[in-house]
């Protein structure tokens, strides 16, 4: 039987679709992204991963066992990108106080907002599927992109391409189809309303760094 996280997938596959032939990604992928795109999209997503850990810690209180809320626990204390990060943003040339002054994007205070509210108005199947669309995306540039020459971007795509987050896509859909055995409708529409909208959020999240986007104001 199908499971309810690869449901979720199929109904996403033309977004994700969308994402994998992104420009952004082709042009990492061939090295023709200019710097200072780059540079954005660092400190964007280093920015949105402060959102997701947070959202994740919001999970933590919905966590129903004393094994689920060790598994969560995990998942808050292994920021596996974070080295990737701050190796990535030194060479680049960007500073803590570059990404504190710059500050969330329209798109990604949208995107974070949407995965705060979905841990604070909803229990924690809802809660893991707005953030399983993040890490299995990512995880899928191994079969989709796969590896760039460029010297800095190489090192972006070979963090993916080694496989870096599987163990993250496999608790995150053990979360989803845990909760999905014990749903309602009503639960499982709130599970598949947010894993599609944070799928989008993705999809945009690379329309945002392609177009460097900023307030207007």
């Amino acid at each position: 039987m199908t499971s309810f996280s690869e449901q979720l997938k199929q109904e996403a596959q033309p977004i994700w679709h969308a994402i994998f032939e992104h420009p952004f990604l082709r042009a990492i992928k061939d090295g023709s992204l200019p710097p200072e795109a780059f540079r954005y999209y660092l400190t964007q997503d280093y920015l949105y991963l402060e959102g997701f850990a947070r959202t994740v810690a919001l999970a933590l209180a919905k966590a129903p066992d004393s094994q689920t809320l060790e598994e969560l626990s995990h998942r808050v204390l292994t920021p596996i990108e974070r080295p990737l990060h701050h190796r990535l943003l030194a060479e680049a040339g960007v500073t803590m106080e570059d990404i504190q002054e710059t500050g969330l994007s329209p798109t990604n205070t949208a995107y974070v907002n949407h995965m705060l509210k979905t841990a604070s108005l909803h229990g924690l199947g809802p809660t893991a599927a707005a953030l399983l669309p993040c890490p299995w995306t990512y995880h899928l540039l191994k079969d989709n992109l796969g590896a760039s020459e460029h010297p800095l971007y190489s090192q972006w795509t070979a963090f993916y391409v080694a496989g870096a987050l599987q163990d993250s896509v496999e608790a995150w859909r053990g979360f989803v189809d845990q909760a999905a055995e014990q749903a309602g409708e009503p639960e499982l529409q709130a599970m598949r309303e947010a894993f599609l909208t944070s799928s989008r959020y993705e999809y945009l999240f690379w329309e945002m760094a392609h177009k460097q986007e900023k307030w207007p104001f």
